[in-house]
């Protein structure tokens, strides 16, 4: 084979999002001596941190032409919180290869009767795992859900998975599900089990979907044994996947906004030792984490203009304390131009505040949250980036603030940074257990808790630690997004057409 040519792209990447690349040349070099050139394009991933390049795919074979419209398409998992390269090379060879299409999912919801009673001092925190059969008989799981606590009636939250993941085309294939009491120290006490297909869950709510749920082992031993409760269909919907993609081409913005701790624990920003340390020949790890999060989430909007706050410091002339205050110095207009904006707005505070405390979150996220309320559609949707040393004072404002903003077009991501214990942060993130407060559960999980230190790369490579911490805190996003999407029934906007230049401007370029 010949090489045509090649070039590389950068691109900002979108989770559990098909992207579609369509690929036309103009010009190619002519590598035939009696005909004109039969391009192929390979394409060719780079994963973070990694050298070596990958093939992908190829498209079809396009004979006797140096201005190729390739009609096969790649199709590839974006993701929203990393950046990964791509290389198109071109070549003069033969192949073809077939097209990919899309996949429908669907939307169930469940919930159970009279569980058996696992817990001590309680009932049961019952939760139902989703398993796919494969050819060899084994099972492979699909599906989790949400912990419903203390109670042997739960009803679970709906929840979206695709046709493809639940039975891979086949509707009569067995689909298991096992119902687990949720155990804090992850030994999850078995309640039993049942089977189904997709067919059969395609009857919607029905009697045929209400399911006996039987533990095998005290079937086995009791005679009179019956079963260990019930588990019902509520809902079944199939609806065509909607991606966070397909809103951001009709025009969704992402407003982000960061939040960071100026609290006296994180030490002198003179010292070395102080968190805050400003290094002149590298960034600290507030720094980091900001540029890690901001330069990939600032791409989603296009006024790259990001309000900045701070908390935890005392304020000048008077010394009063703030937990709301613009890095920037204007309260009234707390927006920093872009990432370079907010770490120089950053820094100037570092040298005119005094770190104070405490560590109080409950203000940023109301004030977030005060803008988030005046939007109805989800366009544009909010990220709120809190960066923090220390423990939080204000657990109970704070899980009342969550809670209020769940209902929001409204995500919150948390890093922690320094050696401290975050034991008492897990409880913020909802991956396993709602945050409530008073009484009243988070209708959706919008917070996503980590610690840096866990994402620091040993061998001092800080390109790589930043990549791997986007990674992790971005991830969540887009389902937290469309899942406040699906809640409001709001759908995606129709993408503008592509853009045409003028006449005029065609002929110029000729």
């Amino acid at each position: 084979m010949a090489s045509v040519g090649d070039f590389n792209v950068l691109s900002s990447s979108i989770p559990a999002t098909k992207v579609e690349l369509s690929v036309s040349c103009r010009n190619l070099l002519d590598r035939d001596t009696f005909s004109k050139s039969d391009p192929i394009c390979v394409l060719y991933t780079q994963a973070i941190g990694n050298k070596e390049w990958r093939e992908f795919g190829r498209t079809e074979v396009i004979d006797n032409t140096l201005n190729p419209d390739f009609v096969r398409k790649f199709i590839m998992d974006y993701f929203f919180e990393e950046r990964e390269n791509l290389r198109f090379d071109f070549y003069d060879v033969d192949s073809k290869s077939p097209n990919l299409s899309k996949h429908d999912s669907v939307l169930m919801q469940f919930c159970a009767n009279k569980l058996d009673k696992k817990d001590f001092f309680g009932k049961s925190d019952p939760f139902l795992v989703f398993y796919r059969s494969n050819e060899d008989g084994s099972f492979t799981i699909c599906h989790k859900t949400e912990v419903v606590k203390n109670t042997l009636n739960p009803v679970w939250q709906a929840f979206k998975i695709s046709v493809r993941a639940l039975c891979n085309g086949d509707y009569d294939r067995t689909i298991k599900v096992e119902v687990y009491d949720w155990d804090r120290d992850g030994s999850h006490d078995f309640i039993g089990e049942f089977t189904t297909s997709y067919r059969e869950l395609s009857r919607g709510q029905s009697q045929f979907n209400v399911y006996e749920v039987i533990n095998p082992k005290k079937k086995g031993k009791k005679k009179k044994y019956v079963n260990s409760g019930t588990v019902t269909l509520l809902s079944f919907l199939i609806e065509t996947e909607v991606s966070f993609l397909d809103y951001i081409k009709g025009g969704t913005q992402i407003n982000f906004t960061v939040a960071i701790d100026f609290t006296a624990s994180n030490g002198n920003p003179s010292q070395p030792t102080s968190l805050h340390y400003m290094n002149p020949y590298q960034l600290n790890a507030y720094g980091m984490a900001l540029r890690a999060v901001g330069e990939i989430i600032q791409d989603y909007d296009s006024d790259k203009m990001f309000p900045a706050l701070g908390f935890g410091a005392r304020l000048p002339p008077d010394g009063r304390v703030s937990h709301e205050f613009a890095l920037n110095g204007n309260p009234q207009n707390p927006y920093c131009h872009g990432i370079d904006g907010v770490m120089e707005a950053y820094y100037r505070s570092l040298k005119s505040v005094q770190l104070y405390g405490p560590t109080n979150f409950a203000p940023v996220i109301n004030h977030v949250a005060r803008y988030a309320a005046s939007v109805k559609d989800g366009s544009p949707y909010f990220v709120l980036l809190i960066i923090t040393d220390g423990v939080i004072s204000d657990m109970a404002q704070t899980k009342e603030s969550i809670v209020n903003a769940s209902k929001l077009p409204m995500s919150i991501i948390i890093v922690g940074v320094g050696p401290a214990e975050f034991d008492a942060m897990e409880e913020l993130d909802g991956d396993v257990v709602r945050i409530s407060s008073r009484g009243r559960f988070a209708e959706r999980d919008i917070v996503q808790f980590v610690p840096f230190r866990d994402y620091i790369d040993r061998s001092g490579n800080h390109v790589l630690s930043m990549a791997r911490l986007a990674k992790d805190v971005l991830a969540e996003i887009p389902e937290q997004f469309l899942s406040y999407m699906r809640v409001r029934g709001i759908k995606p906007s129709p993408a503008p057409p592509p853009y045409t230049p003028p006449i005029h401007v065609l002929q110029t370029q000729i």
